[in-house]
């Protein structure tokens, strides 16, 4: 229990102030919870906590981008936005307010960032009062609380009350950054700040499911050793940013992270680009030329797709993974080197090993620290956060009010199995926004995506609640077998079905251009190399 903390039985009653500070250690559960007491002592219909992001922070009350800590009353996605207060006017006006809370008049005419998520299936339910308080701990911006009620006039005479427990959603904020701070435990991870929000996608703990949250707890715990990781997980479930946030958590986070892409390496430069080469080891080396286990030195070296590696350069690797010896191309002297390497693929490697097309040698050196990430269609509810994301990326980008999910549509996310797991829900949401805007002009700038404009509505799923739809995984292929008009399944293993798929569609796009592999890879969106290396792997040439 926090001393320092002092909350007035005026303000709560004694044993909601105890169920406060007891979820000091836990801020996952502490704001949830702060929240849900706001919500019985003050007359809100929604409410929600956001915190400052101090990496997109422009040193200004009303520059930044704010993440939501929890939110009560708005729509599931919401705690995945990320709201930019330069193109949101009213947080940024509540960023800026100075002397207690900011209460917005009636008929205000700045967009509310929450206009249209509060859920309700019959209508668009617009916001009629709204409040908002700035955050301070020790001088600084922090976050923000806001309060929003659909009738006019449901916060007079409240002011003095919301003032209140702004100050204690600040106090609260001091107490749980004192713990997150040197020396104390680590009850501050919610508020870090996150892993990759530029690109959309985050591994941030708040409101992961409990795979995730195992995931993240397992990173942070082999984060801070110098132990060789292998992330597995299908093809788009965020292992880039697994190997991100492995590299910002260890000691050699102030080090480079150098990131391979090994499938996309010619076969002819691959140890080249690893290892380096001396000037005059081939044809075109004019100049000595560091490798990426060189540039990698005193921080992380990540080899995405390493099961795409030769196993020539794998043999080379392996001194490497050993002692940490390299030697460059066309060189005889061994060049020591310090770096932390991390590999992910989404194949299976043991049965790669088994089957000759990976060293067993260099998969147990890889696999010293295995985490697998969970596909997406196993982490719940999970999926409606991570929808908040592509949501909000989309509004700002079709320059409207505010873009949500139907009820039907959130539904369909849960039940939907995501083979191309977070990419394919990044895809699914921006060509919805495309096609929405044209079949159904927004309704006074709220935009509102459906199945039919997800690209859900033909999939042959039922309108499962969320609770089914966690189960959707399992429940899927009986359902997709049944459907009318798919071609007969192979009576196949899945990776015999999947290499037998690979080889008829690599003979008929070579049958089409006339045998040019060039011609065919461009029309498969592969590198020619990475084809012909596929190619080898399936028997289709030497």
């Amino acid at each position: 229990m926090d001393n320092d903390v002092v909350i007035s039985t005026a303000l709560l009653p004694l044993d909601e102030v105890g169920a406060l500070l007891r979820a000091l250690d836990d801020p996952f559960r502490l704001w949830p919870l702060l929240l849900d007491l706001m919500a019985r002592h003050l007359p809100c219909d929604a409410c929600a906590l956001l915190r400052r992001d101090s990496r997109f922070d422009g040193g200004k009350a009303g520059e930044g981008l704010l993440v939501p800590l929890a939110t009560r009353g708005l729509s599931p996605d919401t705690l995945g936005r990320r709201f930019e207060l330069e193109e949101h006017p009213r947080l940024r006006a509540i960023a800026e307010a100075e002397g207690g809370p900011l209460r917005f008049p009636t008929g205000c005419e700045l967009p509310d960032p929450y206009d249209g998520l509060i859920p309700d299936l019959r209508q668009r339910l617009h916001v009629h009062d709204c409040v908002g308080a700035p955050l301070s701990v020790d001088g600084r911006p922090w976050g923000m609380l806001t309060l929003d009620a659909l009738n006019e006039g449901r916060f007079d005479g409240w002011e003095g009350a919301i003032a209140a427990w702004a100050g204690l959603a600040a106090e609260l904020a001091a107490a749980v950054e004192r713990r997150a701070a040197p020396g104390g435990n680590d009850g501050g991870t919610a508020l870090r700040s996150l892993d990759d929000p530029a690109q959309g996608l985050d591994l941030d703990p708040i409101g992961s499911s409990p795979a995730m949250a195992a995931l993240l707890a397992e990173i942070d715990t082999v984060a801070a050793s110098d132990l060789v990781v292998l992330v597995l997980g299908e093809t788009g479930v965020g292992k880039e940013l697994v190997a991100r946030r492995l590299h910002a958590r260890s000691p050699r986070a102030t080090g480079p992270l150098v990131h391979v892409n090994c499938a996309a390496l010619p076969d002819a430069l691959v140890e080249s680009e690893l290892f380096g080469h001396v000037r005059g080891a081939f044809s075109g080396a004019v100049a000595d030329r560091r490798g990426k286990f060189e540039l990698a030195g005193g921080g992380t070296l990540f080899l995405d797709e390493v099961g795409e590696l030769p196993l020539a350069v794998q043999a080379k690797m392996l001194r490497a993974l050993q002692n940490g010896e390299i030697q460059r191309v066309g060189s005889d002297r061994h060049i020591t080197v310090d770096v932390r390497v991390i590999a992910a693929t989404n194949r299976d490697l043991a049965a790669e090993v088994r089957e000759g097309r990976f060293r067993a040698d260099v998969y147990h050196r890889l696999s010293v620290y295995p985490l697998r990430v969970p596909p997406l269609r196993d982490r719940g509810t999970e999926i409606l956060r991570l929808a908040g994301l592509f949501l909000e990326r989309n509004r700002a980008r079709l320059g409207l009010r505010n873009l949500r999910l139907s009820p039907a549509a959130e539904q369909r996310m849960l039940a939907y199995p995501w083979p191309g797991n977070v990419r394919e829900l990044e895809h699914a949401i921006g060509r919805g926004a495309i096609r929405a805007r044209v079949a159904h002009p927004p309704d006074g700038g709220v935009l509102t995506l459906t199945p039919a404009d997800l690209g859900l509505a033909d999939l042959g799923l039922t309108d499962r609640g969320p609770e089914e739809g966690k189960a959707g995984s399992a429940a899927m292929p009986a359902q997709r077998a049944n459907r009318p008009g798919l071609p007969e399944l192979p009576d196949l293993p899945l990776r015999d079905a999947v290499e037998d798929l690979e080889r008829r569609m690599i003979r008929e796009h070579l049958a089409r251009h006339d045998g040019n592999w060039a011609q065919a890879a461009r029309s498969l969106g592969l590198d020619r190399s990475n084809l012909f290396r596929l190619a080898r792997r399936l028997g289709l040439r030497e």
